[in-house]
């Protein structure tokens, strides 16, 4: 018999072989009807799911998913089976279809395809008309797996390379697929980790979205393919609601939005994914970063500012170079030797102590001898070198070869372009001595990094190549830890709500001990991640715990903010790091007159500042608080004979400090207020004879109201309070007061 613990703690027996689906039939019929998938844990493991229909293997902990409620698990499983739908739509219609591989994303799914015609929308409706009828005859999802050899002989059998390199790089000695059908070989199937749905048949509501450009392994050297984008929901009413936000979010996008507006610009000629801050664009950055550095200051925080390069050597040392390569612009070698050197050091990093010198390596070698034989003689021809300059080819040395490499490289190196601003700020503190009187030290810089994103991921002002972070650290004692984590927190919340950004979840970020891309450091990832829990407790935040979310070197607090389409981005975050000081051997003096090592805390409210303001143009969708606007008010002239008044107005506006515009042209009054609507300007200031005469202004606002006539003071002393950053009260953001 099972033993199955259900989540309300009740234990249920049941015969060998059952199912989930066996197990909703227990609790009840109405379970059974709902049912379509199970999360399983076994002897304390973790959670995994598994189709309502495969026996349940042991003993376990269980939970039913159904399509009801807010179950994020439950709609990753309906749209993974509508891709699979769609897949078998589109290669019914176009039998030369050669399929890639078809995920779940938030929102909806896509399915890479390679297919000689250029599939357009106006084929999309065929597509729809098909999945349909695939739901239609509410066919089952059946499961079957396959010895790997078995696997891979089937196949190369059908001739798909995608499919063949997928199972290569699929783990385990089994390979599974699924069949839109009873039993294989009969109906459509493809290679698939899963779970799934139980039929075709309940799949709600679906849509196919749009076509895209994509490559192989987002490799734009490889086969391009078509990127078919849908979604799915599990009622037609939620597919309704999620295409009419679709549409208002259209109507907001940030790249239309920015153009339109003059705010920023992307120029092939200078590269995709690097953003020009034109002048409007430039202001709304520009009033963020004064705003928040005169908070900063009343903190206590002191500006730094450090290069955009720094010594491959300073990123080896943080850990940044090599685990995030794939991420980086390629270094910049010094000479051929250092570019050896730095890929020798690589690869036996990544080798391990398991085997001798790699092939990899003794191509390598045999590079250096062409291109230094002077070193490659000391590294591995000559018998009297110095152990400590020698290259030992025998398993087991991988220290001893790494400290040999980096020891040559300490004489030719490279640099990189940097992907974060805290190795530098490392180096700042480590400039001069401190001691506990000193601490916390909170050093804070406005730093642009680069990341090498992949050119399909690239996406206006929120997934660019060059960024600029509100980046501070933190340097402070195991005593100080909490203060200033709360410190940070009530920050980052500050920053989010005065704009609005209500809509936000928090996640801690933990690591993952059996990731290989986090520091072995057990006993400083359990202080960290205990601070960061206590940090978010202590400041009344609720949050989700995710493993394998933290950064390398530490564990992290991320606020995700929702943005007009329900699409979730990182924006401020908050991390605690007992890693990089022990890496970098920082110290303080303490009160016993002894070294002592610092903890590090690393924090941006406003994380990118690109994608924040990304975001925020198409939360407002454009038309941003008078504090933020480029231009507050613009002084628009009914005829010529008031065009002098509205050019003074605008230039006491000026002289108040205040970002103000005439429109002194020939147009009529209509046509200028509707420039400065299209505009999003704030006010509108039409002058005439009549306010000529009376020194008064007629002020309008962007939405069509009259405010009234007012003196020019009158309206000074309005934009006054107006551009004043005020944030919105409510309960949640009472708390943080």
């Amino acid at each position: 018999m099972l033993r199955i613990k259900l989540p309300d703690g009740k234990v249920l027996e049941m015969p060998d072989g059952s199912t989930p689906a066996d197990v909703a039939a227990r609790i009840g019929p109405g379970l059974a009807r709902a049912a379509i998938n199970a999360r399983i844990s076994m002897a304390g493991g973790p959670p995994r799911h598994i189709d309502v229909a495969t026996p349940i293997p042991a003993d376990c902990e269980l939970s039913i998913i159904t399509l009801k409620g807010d179950d994020a698990d439950a709609m990753r499983i309906l749209r993974h089976s509508t891709a699979h739908v769609m897949a078998e739509a589109i290669c019914r219609l176009f039998p030369e279809t050669r399929l890639v591989y078809g995920p779940p994303v938030e929102n909806g799914y896509y399915y890479d395809i390679d297919l000689p015609r250029r599939l357009t929308p106006d084929d999309f409706p065929a597509i729809e008309a098909e999945m349909a009828r695939i739901v239609k005859e509410d066919r089952p999802f059946t499961r079957y797996e396959l010895p790997r050899a078995a696997a891979m002989k089937k196949l190369a059998a059908e001739g798909n390379p995608y499919k063949i390199d997928n199972a290569e790089r699929a783990e385990g000695d089994v390979l599974s697929f699924y069949v839109t059908g009873p039993e294989p070989g009969k109906y459509w199937e493809d290679l698939c980790m899963g779970t799934h749905l139980p039929s075709t048949g309940r799949i709600g509501a679906f849509k196919v979205l749009n076509v895209a450009g994509a490559f192989w392994h987002g490799d734009a050297t490889k086969q391009q393919l078509q990127r078919v984008y849908g979604t799915a929901f599990p009622s037609k009413k939620e597919l309704d609601a999620y295409l009419t936000q679709l549409e208002q979010a259209r109507e907001r996008d940030h790249r239309r939005i920015g153009q339109e507006l003059g705010l920023f610009t992307i120029d092939p000629l200078v590269g995709s994914g690097m953003v020009l801050w034109k002048p409007k664009g430039a202001v709304i950055r520009l009033l963020l970063e004064e705003h928040l550095r005169g908070l900063l200051r009343q903190a206590g925080y002191q500006p730094v500012f450090s290069p955009h390069v720094g010594r491959l050597e300073l990123f080896r040392t943080s850990g940044h170079f090599p685990y995030y390569r794939d991420s980086q612009f390629p270094p910049l070698y010094e000479s051929d030797t250092a570019r050896i050197l730095n890929e020798l050091w690589i690869a036996v990093l990544e080798r391990g102590d398991a085997k001798s010198i790699s092939t990899i390596e003794e191509q390598l070698l045999e590079e250096l001898r062409a291109a230094n034989p002077g070193l490659w003689q000391t590294l591995v021809g000559d018998p009297q070198a110095p152990e400590a300059r020698r290259l030992n080819p025998a398993p087991g040395h991988q220290q001893h070869n790494l400290a040999v490499i980096r020891e040559h490289l300490r004489v030719e190196d490279g640099f990189l372009l940097k992907p974060m601003n805290c190795p530098l700020h490392v180096r700042i503190y480590a400039s001069e001595p401190r001691s506990y009187r000193d601490l916390p030290v909170r050093l804070a810089e406005f730093g642009t990094v680069y990341r090498y994103e992949q050119s399909g991921e690239l996406s206006g002002m929120t997934r660019v190549r060059g960024f600029t972070q509100d980046d501070a650290h933190i340097f402070c004692t195991p005593e100080q830890l909490q203060d200033e984590l709360a410190g940070c927190l009530k920050l980052t919340r500050y920053v989010l709500e005065v704009l609005g950004l209500y809509d936000y979840r928090v996640r801690i970020g933990l690591h993952d001990p059996a990731d290989p891309k986090f520091i072995k450091n057990p006993e400083g990832w359990a202080m960290a991640e205990s601070a960061v829990r206590h940090a978010a407790e202590q400041s009344g935040i609720s949050a989700t715990e995710e493993v394998g979310e933290a950064a390398f070197y530490g564990p992290k607090i991320d606020f995700l903010v929702k943005d007009c389409i329900g699409r979730e981005w990182q924006l401020g975050t908050v991390q605690a790091d007992y890693n990089l000081p022990a890496r970098f051997e920082l110290e303080y003096i303490g009160s016993d007159n002894r070294p002592h090592r610092p903890i590090m805390v690393h924090r941006a409210p406003f994380g990118s500042m690109e994608r924040f303001i990304g975001i925020l143009i198409e939360h407002f969708a454009g038309a941003f608080p008078v504090w933020l606007a480029p231009v507050q008010a613009v002084i628009a002239s009914i005829s010529d004979r008031s065009a002098d008044y509205a050019r003074r107005v605008t230039a006491q506006l000026r002289d108040a400090g205040f970002r103000a515009e005439v429109d002194d042209s020939p147009d009529k009054i209509g046509p200028k207020k509707h420039r400065a609507r299209s505009m999003k300007i704030p006010y509108i200031v039409v002058v005439g004879e009549q306010e000529c005469s009376r020194g008064t202004l007629n002020v309008n606002d962007r939405d069509g109201r009259c405010i009234g006539d007012l003196s020019v003071a009158a309206f000074i002393d309005r934009l006054r309070v107006e551009s004043r950053p005020k944030r919105v009260t409510t309960r949640a953001s009472a708390a943080v007061e």
